[in-house]
């Protein structure tokens, strides 16, 4: 039988050792699905519920593996489904190849069934690589190049082929004027400023006297570097929340997340600092870095066009993190006067003790912060953390402690809802010997997370540690955005929008085969994890927790209390619960030993 188009297209996936493509059947793609059972389905086809998933458990197991991820899906509003998914890996600069089907080009121009402007749709989320294969002999060539590009920058591309393309036989470029040949492999660069630069940087950094580190996502295998640097510098270290697994949490020089999911210890050490290295982070967040006029910058980033954003940094190096400080090492001239480690390690020691007492704040009935809390201690030196946006992403930034071979990540550019749950399905792809766990809201579970969890009942028993746990924090509303509301708009709770109809999470857990536990007594959050722990299957948490916990910033300005007051006094109907709740919160800053008694 002749090798189809579709038939070369997995078997090229496969020579590029592509393990795993996730996505949802279509007609648009019969002859890729139809090749599948052909190739007794290598790459293997991971079912979604939903395209949009297929692109979140794409950019999960990417994350979670270091591989390229590949998601599959029809053409027209299979297409569109993509979208989100796809749009959180280019923000997240994650490598992903969308593989979509169209309608046959006879078609074309028709206005046919399901038929759209493809690549007018996807020419912003792939803007790096978009290509329609029109004849057999461009395709190799297509696919090769969308692999390299987004392996090699980190982004997003997509290869658009048509049904009857997708069914032709295979021919390969021939040797003549207008073909285009193609071959396998990339082996990228470890890119290192000239030395000149190197010692423009070092001779910033050795004249500062409080030094402050920032690393992200793209300091992760530089761990040991970042380490170094920081101990000849005396300098503590914070963490853009994509980076947040780039460092154990241990020591207590590392001061955890900044920004508005931020610690306190984060905060104090950039107002205190002169010096700021940026390594591997594009943190948005200007107002949580130091003043424009209060320190000098170097910033080093694998990314040229990361370079100089974000803060006016005198020193940009354009190179791989681990490369570029290891060259820096040598240059850098211990600090002696160890007064400004100490300072940071002792806020640091202090804010640890600002959250056990938070945690422990009265709450009806359960404060979300102790799900959190509790869990800490609790986890496996290897477990893989996913956390959705919402209010659930402030716990998990600030109550989570990294060490070990812990992994975990978020939406953190697109800050999407839904990613938590598709990203545990992809990581259990990657390494399906590990556990992982997935922190999310009851808003999202009700927007594609039920969905979800039929995934998981279908995949679960193939994995060799079948320990995939979902935590819900269930309080009946969609309280990021209550807490936005109420803090940046001056506005009250709009319930109409905001709370959520009942739905009986650990119950839907049990009636897929999973383990369900309802937990509605602060003194049940412990054992309950534990149990989840300790079981044989995928496990669901529902945890009814209080949604006027707030999620106080690490410094509240005077602006945000005054739209919230002003949101209280405008029949904010909890507004009582929230003025006691956020009171008793912000009072476990203030108790003898906290350090922050000003």
């Amino acid at each position: 039988m002749a090798k189809s188009v579709a038939d070369f297209l997995l078997q090229r996936l496969r020579d590029w050792d592509v393990r795993t493509v996730f996505g949802y059947a279509g007609d648009g793609i019969n002859g890729l699905l139809a090749a599948w059972e052909r190739a007794g389905n290598r790459p293997e086809f991971v079912q979604a519920r939903h395209e949009e998933l297929a692109a979140f458990e794409a950019v999960g197991y990417a994350k979670f593996s270091g591989r390229l991820g590949v998601c599959a899906a029809t053409s027209g509003p299979g297409a569109i489904h993509l979208l989100n998914g796809l749009y959180d890996a280019k923000l997240d600069h994650v490598p992903v190849v969308a593989i979509v089907g169209q309608t046959a080009r006879s078609a074309m121009g028709g206005s046919f069934q399901q038929e759209l402007d493809l690549n007018s749709l996807f020419k912003d989320v792939a803007s790096e690589y978009l290509q329609t294969v029109m004849v057999p002999e461009q395709l190799p060539n297509v696919l090769d190049r969308a692999i390299r590009v987004a392996t090699t920058r980190r982004t997003v591309t997509a290869v658009i082929v048509p049904g009857d393309v997708q069914e032709l036989e295979y021919r390969p470029p021939s040797h003549s004027f207008r073909m285009v040949p193609s071959s396998l492999g990339v082996s990228p660069g470890i890119p290192v400023p000239a030395e000149e630069d190197l010692r423009r940087a070092a001779d910033v950094l050795n004249a500062g006297e409080p030094v402050a580190i920032q690393v992200g996502q793209g300091a992760r295998g530089a761990a040991r570097e970042v380490e170094q640097v920081a101990d000849v510098l005396g300098a503590g270290v914070s963490k853009a929340l994509l980076g947040k697994d780039v460092l154990s949490d241990e020591p207590r020089w590392v001061t955890g997340a900044n920004g508005l999911l931020g610690t306190r210890a984060t905060y104090d050490m950039m107002q205190g600092c002169d010096t700021l290295l940026v390594v591997g982070s594009s943190f948005p967040y200007s107002q949580f870095l130091p003043e424009f006029d209060q320190a000098r910058g170097v910033q080093i980033d694998i990314d040229p066009t990361m370079l100089g954003m974000r803060y006016p940094f005198e020193v940009n190096l354009h190179g791989d993190a681990r490369a570029v400080l290891g060259a820096l090492l040598p240059m850098l001239e211990r600090k002696v006067d160890r007064s400004w480690r100490d300072t940071i390690e002792s806020n640091t020691t202090r804010w640890w003790e600002v959250m056990a007492r938070r945690a422990h704040v009265d709450a009806d009935p359960i404060n979300p912060e102790r799900v959190l809390h509790e869990l800490d201690a609790l986890l496996p030196d290897n477990v893989m953390l996913t956390a959705d946006s919402g209010s659930v992403a402030n716990w998990y930034a600030r109550h989570l402690r990294i060490r070990g071979r812990m992994r975990g990540t978020l939406s953190g550019t697109l800050a999407t809802m839904c990613p938590a749950l598709p990203y545990a399905v992809g990581a259990k792809f990657a390494h399906p010997d590990r556990p992982v766990i997935a922190l999310v809201g009851d808003g999202t579970m009700q927007m594609n997370g039920i969905n979800e969890l039929i995934t998981i009942r279908h995949y679960w028993p193939r994995w060799t540690d079948p320990r995939l746990i979902v935590g819900v924090l269930n309080n009946g509303d969609l309280n990021q955005v209550t807490w936005e509301l109420r803090a940046m708009g001056g506005s009250p709770s709009f319930e109409a929008s905001q709370q959520l109809p009942e739905f009986p999470y650990a119950g839907y857990a049990r009636s897929l085969g999973m383990t369900g536990i309802k937990v509605d007594d602060p003194d049940g959050v412990r054992s309950a994890w534990e149990q989840a722990l300790a079981s044989d299957r995928p496990c669901l948490i529902e945890f009814v927790t209080d949604p006027n916990i707030p999620p106080i910033p690490p410094h509240a300005t005077w602006e945000q209390a005054q739209k919230t007051a002003k949101a209280l006094l405008s029949g904010d109907p909890d507004a009582w619960r929230v003025l006691t709740a956020g009171v008793r919160s912000k009072a476990q800053e203030f108790l003898p030993g906290s350090g922050h008694d000003r």
